[in-house]
């Protein structure tokens, strides 16, 4: 049986792979830390109450009948209130579309602004772009990044190629990383950006900038920057990936934005119009309703965010711990997000582990312990770095693994 030739290449996730070994061994009564997924476990972090009120009372109002293609007018006027208050970003309703989380929205923002055979520049370590970038019949230029730059772009990477490309995908915080990237930083990238678009002609496609700000507001002790607050000519190039599933631990309400210049927004509004990738109405409704209450929405976020921190940072010292005992292992500070970057430096040492996914593999078996691999990133098999994600498990779950991890690694050395 013939499929298109984009089905057929098709590459399967590899953290699915891994998610799937762990629940059949979960089915079969093993204990394994699950650091895997980047979902919260919602009996540990329940969305706020209000929200989940909010949700049940629109189903009982009725609300159940679709919604305006770019969103409820309600809920696109509370994000750009919300936007102007907590990031001073100026943004109209009509320069807002929602969907079912962000992906649909990460999805339109390609097929707008990606024709065949256009470059894509985003790093590596990075989540999707390549699925994204192939989906799209693109060509990608990959930027690997370096440990000691928080495993992020500097604009003395990115410069080379900008005069060849149409989008760059960057995320801060970093999902796999957990970093971000500071002022100067992030400031060096948007003038360059700036520049290669002044050098081009009218006629020619601008060099836009995809920024996904999904972990904004879990950050610790960190300021989140953005392009158009930095640099104000960037509005006319960003298009902001946002949203409330990682913020509010709500990654099943299914509640998506972004926002950006109005001709790229309304071309991703009528794409979406034929994909049909809606957030449920009584969402919507409850979502605007939640942003309107600044007090409520600071409240819970301060609290979810340094539960996190509290399991990144119990976490990091373990690893941290273990690099002062000799292991050949090493951990970034969290900086933001769902996640911890860890180097466990063990390819090789065993003659099951001869790359990282086997590595992932044998400390699911031996340790309890479940990662996803930089390789699900973009990254080389042989890239002895790993994601933990801390919102599936318990502080407990953590500060258990931990001598199961130590056990395993004084058996490999």
């Amino acid at each position: 049986m013939k499929v298109s030739k984009l089905a057929q290449h098709l590459i399967g996730s590899e953290i699915v792979k891994i998610g799937n070994e762990v629940n059949d061994l979960k089915a079969k009564g093993e204990k394994i830390t699950n650091l895997t997924i980047g979902d919260l476990d919602s009996h540990i972090y329940p969305i706020p109450l209000a929200l989940k009120n909010g949700i049940q009372q629109a189903y009982t109002d009725n609300l159940t009948n679709y919604p305006p293609a770019s969103g409820l007018l309600s809920l696109r006027q509370s994000v750009s209130s919300d936007l102007k208050n907590r990031y001073q970003l100026d943004y109209p309703a009509s320069d807002i579309l929602v969907a079912g989380g962000s992906r649909p929205l990460i999805y339109a923002t390609f097929k707008t602004i990606v024709d065949e055979n256009d470059k894509v520049i985003y790093p590596v370590p990075s989540w999707n772009n390549n699925h994204y970038t192939y989906l799209n019949s693109a060509q990608k230029i990959e930027i690997e990044t370096l440990p000691e730059n928080n495993f992020l772009p500097t604009a003395q990477e990115l410069k080379p190629h900008l005069s060849e490309a149409v989008l760059i995908a960057l995320c801060s915080p970093l999902n796999p990383t957990g970093t971000m990237f500071s002022k100067t930083q992030l400031l060096e990238i948007c003038e360059l950006i700036v520049q290669e678009n002044r050098r081009r002609d009218k006629g020619q496609k601008p060099l836009y900038l995809m920024y996904d700000q999904i972990y904004a507001m879990l950050t610790f002790g960190e300021e989140h920057f953005n392009p158009v607050s930095l640099m104000p000519e960037m509005k006319d190039y960003t298009i902001f990936i946002d949203g409330s599933s990682k913020c509010f631990a709500a990654t099943g309400v299914r509640v998506g934005w972004c926002f950006g210049p109005s001709l790229v927004i309304s071309k991703m509004a009528a794409l979406l119009t034929h994909i049909g990738a809606w957030a449920p109405k009584p969402e919507q409704q409850a979502m605007a309703d939640f942003l309107k209450d600044s007090h409520s929405v600071n409240d819970f976020v301060a609290d979810f965010k340094a539960k996190i921190q509290t399991s990144l940072e119990t976490l990091h010292r373990g690893i941290q711990d273990l690099k002062k005992k000799g292991f050949a292992v090493d951990s970034i500070k969290p900086m933001g997000a769902l996640y911890l970057t860890i180097k466990l430096d063990y390819i090789g040492k065993h003659q099951s582990i001869q790359d990282s996914s086997d590595l992932v593999f044998y400390l699911i078996k031996n340790a309890g312990m479940a990662l996803v691999p930089f390789s699900a990133f973009g990254n080389s098999r042989q890239m002895p770095w790993f994601r933990a994600s801390v919102g599936g498990c318990s502080l407990q779950d953590i500060k258990d693994v931990l001598p199961r991890l130590e056990k395993v690694l004084t058996e490999l050395k």
